[in-house]
């Protein structure tokens, strides 16, 4: 079973539906025991860094999700679920994230070409970095939808995929058991539900 977490902030019943796609059966919760007995932990995020950072810190599912990383349960993040595993966030101020990736999540303005618009919104192309076991039936070149307004400027060694947006922007990481996208495989066709069909079989 997948937990989906709820903390007030994700597209939590579009990822259900997409488990339900690929017949994984995937509950939304909010509550740490369910959570800590899931096989998988989902963390989905919209919205700005700190009110996410603020709810999960507010209902006590930061621990939750640590402590379920320390446990070595796989866990992915997506989009802002994704920034949120990192140590900071300099959207409208400094951060603090949930420090189990190492790097800092910066604004796209400055870092793409003048000109880009900014949200990143729209399919692009996966360039895959090195082996990952979310990518098991994805191929380089396959296409996911992004919308974002920050990256998540990471260690080479934890970046798994880029894309191409002007500049190299990170599309995955992850460490040891902990996964991130900053697409969203809940909107991106046959090619998420294939990355989701992988993570379930970790």
């Amino acid at each position: 079973m997948i937990a989906i977490i709820d903390y007030g902030v994700g597209n939590l019943f579009s990822l259900r539906s997409s488990f339900k796609a690929i017949g994984e059966e995937a509950v939304v919760t909010g509550d740490p025991a369910v959570i800590m007995d899931a096989a998988g932990i989902i963390l989905p995020g919209v919205g700005a860094f700190k009110d996410a950072m603020d709810k999960l810190d507010s209902t006590g599912l930061s621990d939750t999700v640590r402590r379920a990383a320390e446990s070595g349960r796989k866990l992915l993040g997506i989009c802002l679920g994704m920034q949120l595993l990192f140590d900071r966030s300099l959207e409208y101020g400094d951060h603090r994230g949930l420090g189990l990736i190492p790097g800092t999540v910066r604004p796209l303005a400055g870092y793409v070409p003048a000109g880009l618009k900014i949200p990143q919104i729209g399919w692009n192309a996966l360039d895959i970095r090195q082996d990952s076991k979310l990518f098991k039936y994805t191929a380089k070149g396959d296409h996911v939808y992004f919308v974002h307004s920050y990256y998540a400027d990471a260690l080479p060694a934890n970046i798994t995929a880029v894309c191409e947006y002007g500049a190299e922007v990170t599309a995955s990481v992850e460490k040891g058991s902990v996964y991130g996208f900053q697409f969203h495989p809940e909107k991106s066709g046959t090619a998420g539900l294939k990355m989701l069909k992988a993570f379930c079989e970790i």
